[in-house]
């Protein structure tokens, strides 16, 4: 049974890159579409397809690196993170984006300043 599915999504994007995959297949949820959908917006990946209740992300790569350096959950379930708008944290100084769940919905770190809302910091792009 899985106990936290936005750490699965993470781990299973790490994996593929590693491996030099151009996609990944990911279970459909929600908050994982959104996420990635926030990825897509970013520039961090191609592509997104949602078909038969699977995410399917096409990985960007230049020059043999894949443009996702690194991917890290910070809320989790033993221990939620919650940031007010002041609080937001850069990521590698400003180059990667945190991505949060707030009242308006999950948004990169970017919206939420604008926005002025804070919520759960779910995980880092850089």
């Amino acid at each position: 049974m899985m106990t936290d599915p936005i750490s699965d999504m993470l781990t299973r994007i790490r994996n593929a890159q590693l491996a030099l995959h151009k996609d990944v297949a990911i279970p459909y949820s929600k908050i994982k579409y959104s996420i990635a959908n926030i990825l897509k917006e970013e520039g961090y990946i191609n592509e997104l397809t949602l078909n038969n209740g699977t995410i399917t992300l096409y990985f960007k790569y230049y020059k043999g690196k894949a443009a996702i350096e690194g991917l890290r959950r910070i809320s989790k379930s033993g221990r939620r993170v919650y940031v007010s708008t002041h609080d937001i944290p850069s990521v590698q100084n400003g180059l990667g984006i945190c991505i949060l769940s707030t009242s308006i919905g999950v948004i990169g770190c970017n919206k939420a300043r604008c926005s002025k809302v804070g919520g759960e910091l779910l995980c880092e792009v850089w």
